[in-house]
């Protein structure tokens, strides 16, 4: 049996577990997947059809290989590495981050789990107009402060992949924001966590979505 084979029945059974959804995106109101959610059924799976999957990485690229322990064949799943620049931590904060974003992609890649309460959760619901300052958003003083600990948590994992996306793609860093349907507060709260370059980034992504719907 190939590799590929233990794979395509690895996310067979995988979809078979009754899993739960622990993440939360309360701005949204959707629930979603964390790594820890999945990621030991996934291992056990694995185990039992006596495959291994190592995560891996390098300045550029993040690496999933999956190995079939019995023949010693394996297949890759890539992902080009994003960077993050949140205030208030330092460089192996940062680091990590990155890599628990790119972990969790690389595995729910190769299990192909799909997820569409995030677009469920927005799409049909009112777009801000042209000058509301939810999609422009302008650095508020007191933002931060104002919200409470688990909601700064939440907030930190968003910054932290906005981080990652925006060295890569801004459009895109730009469209996971607008998914996550943040309300005015916590954009404002969001943004004072982001550097410069990121907002500046996110900014001209918004000027060009608006260009784009206008000319449609």
């Amino acid at each position: 049996m190939s590799v590929l084979t233990k794979l395509t029945q690895a996310r067979l059974e995988l979809a078979k577990r009754d899993l739960k959804k622990t993440g939360e995106n309360k701005f949204a109101g959707y629930k979603y997947f964390e790594l820890g959610d999945f990621l030991p059924t996934a291992q056990a799976i694995f185990a039992e059809l006596k495959l291994c999957g190592i995560v891996s990485f390098t300045a550029d690229i993040a690496t999933l290989t999956i190995t079939d322990t019995e023949d010693n064949t394996s297949v890759q799943i890539t992902s080009p590495m994003g960077s993050a620049a949140l205030k208030g931590c330092h460089e192996v904060q940062n680091i990590g981050a990155v890599e628990t974003y790119q972990r969790r992609y690389l595995w729910v890649t190769a299990f192909e789990i799909v997820e569409h309460d995030a677009l469920d959760a927005t799409t049909g619901k009112e777009k801000p107009a042209a000058n509301d300052t939810r999609n422009s958003g302008r650095p508020t003083s007191g933002a931060w402060e104002a919200m409470n600990e688990e909601d700064q948590a939440y907030l930190l994992k968003i910054a932290a992949q906005v981080s990652a996306r925006v060295a890569a793609d801004p459009a895109d860093a730009h469209d996971y924001l607008t998914s996550q349907n943040l309300d005015a507060d916590a954009k404002a709260a969001l943004w004072t966590r982001l550097d410069s370059k990121t907002r500046a980034a996110l900014k001209k992504a918004h000027t060009t979505a608006q260009s784009q719907q206008k000319a449609a």
